[in-house]
């Protein structure tokens, strides 16, 4: 599903639920994965729906980062805080780059065939989150 940019009220609440998660998150784990930087920002068990959890990370590329084709545990959604990351997933259809205040969904079970920075001179962030079983392995690379 394509989504459009936010609005600025929107972007600005969206910013300080980030900024939220990672205030309440210090020491937070962080790695090293694939051409980029994925740092865990929260993560908590959903109370009204047992046996799962919520999951924030905030992946940043460097200019022409990228990672291997991969699949993710449950639901994502990601949002682009920064730059413009290309996106291909094999439930939604082809490639297509989303900027800074765009979104993307990955439903559970489909591939990530492409994840990269858009740019060859401009680093590029995201925020994901993940819906999943409590501890799940939540990106798996290769097949």
């Amino acid at each position: 599903m394509l989504h459009k940019p936010m609005s600025l009220l929107c972007r600005a609440g969206a910013a300080l639920a980030v900024a939220a998660l990672v205030a309440g998150s210090a020491g937070a784990a962080m790695a090293q994965e694939a051409g980029g930087t994925v740092k865990r920002i929260a993560a908590e068990k959903l109370p009204n729906v047992p046996g799962k959890s919520i999951t924030a990370v905030m992946v940043s590329y460097p200019p022409g980062g990228k990672s291997g084709a991969h699949r993710h545990a449950g639901s994502v959604l990601a949002y682009v805080l920064s730059g413009a990351i290309r996106s291909e997933n094999s439930a939604t259809g082809a490639a297509r780059v989303y900027q800074a205040g765009e979104s993307f969904f990955e439903p559970p079970g489909s591939e990530h065939l492409v994840s990269e920075n858009a740019s060859s001179s401009e680093p590029a962030s995201l925020l994901a989150i993940f819906v999943a079983d409590d501890g799940a392995q939540l990106t798996t690379f290769g097949k």
